[in-house]
């Protein structure tokens, strides 16, 4: 995929970050339990922090020429923002606790992501300048 798409995929999820931040604010406050409340909004703040990562990484892509790694990394934090967020969206407004089972995975993709984007930068630092 081209940085462009990265960028755009990036400004989608923050506007679905937002959007359900609001919801979550607004909308679930008086539906939801103060813990499952709690639970969307970590999901809330994982997504919009990723989302910016995406973002970033998006950017990187104009600059840098290391685009098989960053494509990595990006695919790894949009695998970690489905995962762990979307596990822990579901989990608030299903209740259905075996949903948090698979959160982790979704975290190991976001440690992935930053791990790949900690590789790219180093690998960097190395290349004649």
């Amino acid at each position: 995929m081209k940085h462009s798409t990265y960028i755009a995929i990036a400004a989608i999820n923050m506007f679905i970050a937002v959007g359900a931040g609001a919801f979550g604010a607004h909308g679930l406050k008086a539906v939801l339990s103060a813990e499952m409340l709690a639970v969307w909004q970590t999901a809330v703040h994982y997504h919009m922090v990723h989302a910016l990562g995406l973002l970033g990484v998006g950017v990187l892509m104009t600059q840098w020429n290391d685009a098989q790694l960053l494509h990595r990394a990006a695919l790894f934090m949009l695998t970690g923002i489905v995962i762990f967020c979307g596990s822990l969206y579901a989990l608030a407004l299903t209740g259905i606790t075996w949903l948090g089972a698979i959160t982790p995975l979704g975290g190991v993709a976001f440690l992935l992501a930053w791990a790949t984007l900690a590789w790219c930068a180093y690998r960097r630092q190395s290349l004649p300048t």
